[in-house]
């Protein structure tokens, strides 16, 4: 593994932040918790070239989440995909950095996510296209907790369980927060590691900010012959201490006072 993941990650968080902050956008605490996930993912697991976003045997990754967009911008600018000033664009008015992440004339995204329940069902089509014509390529599907509401994705696991898609790694932030309060009281999911057994994955149950945990598990599922799922137990918010664990940074703007004391905190 990289020793460069947990430096980049700083980076993006700061990024995130700032983009949040200056397009008056929310999401920052989800975005937040999945950043860990992203750096590990983009400086030593997924294959890409930035210099021809379109490369075919590239792997592919899927944001789910597409709420927490600004991160994957982000990772995708510290990459080398576009540069990191166009990140100061983003949710202004006119621009192709979207809230929610969008495709459209931005290298390096897939796809176009925001309405939760898509990307899995995508993200499964892309594997079982791979495995049909003897692609080497590796599909990466990022989803939020809150997202498992959606019936979509167990429909989803139960077409990448019967085709045996071990090349499709399934990435959970388990953040225990969605929109309006916790997962538990919205939807309980517990016990969610026994529910993905059941379904026939092998499902690794990480700490999700533990960087060589993070790539040892993910290897270890690109390893395995049968399809895997990673739980990552995140923190919402994570490495703002007001942010981490509140809801409220779902939807609300780091501005002002707010905004200065977060970047303290991540300096």
């Amino acid at each position: 593994m990289s020793d460069q993941s947990y430096k980049c990650a700083k980076r993006i968080r700061n990024h995130v932040l700032d983009m949040c902050s200056r397009g008056g956008s929310s999401h920052v605490g989800s975005s937040l918790s999945c950043v860990d996930i992203l750096s590990v993912l983009y400086l030593d697991i997924i294959r890409f070239n930035s210099e021809k976003a379109d490369w075919p045997d590239r792997d592919r990754f899927i944001l789910s989440k597409g709420h927490a967009g600004s991160a994957v911008y982000a990772a995708l600018a510290e990459c080398g995909f576009f540069p990191v000033k166009d990140l100061e664009k983003h949710y202004s008015n006119g621009s192709k950095f979207s809230g929610h992440v969008s495709h459209k004339d931005i290298p390096g995204i897939e796809v176009s996510t925001g309405s939760l329940g898509h990307g899995l069902g995508i993200g499964a089509g892309m594997a079982y296209s791979a495995k049909i014509k003897n692609k080497k390529y590796k599909t990466f599907v990022l989803l939020s907790d809150g997202e498992l509401d959606e019936g979509s994705n167990w429909e989803a696991l139960l077409f990448i369980s019967h085709h045996k898609l071990s090349n499709l790694i399934t990435i959970i932030d388990y953040n225990k927060l969605q929109s309006l309060g916790s997962v538990s009281s919205t939807l309980e999911l517990e016990p969610i590691v026994k529910k993905f057994e059941a379904f026939g994955f092998k499902v690794f149950d990480i700490n999700g900010h533990d960087h060589s945990v993070i790539y040892k598990a993910i290897k270890n599922a690109l390893d395995s012959s049968i399809p895997s799922i990673i739980l990552c137990n995140t923190i919402k918010g994570k490495g703002v201490s007001f942010m981490e664990n509140s809801v409220l940074w779902h939807y609300r703007s780091p501005q002002g006072e707010e905004y200065s004391i977060a970047k303290k905190e991540l300096s």
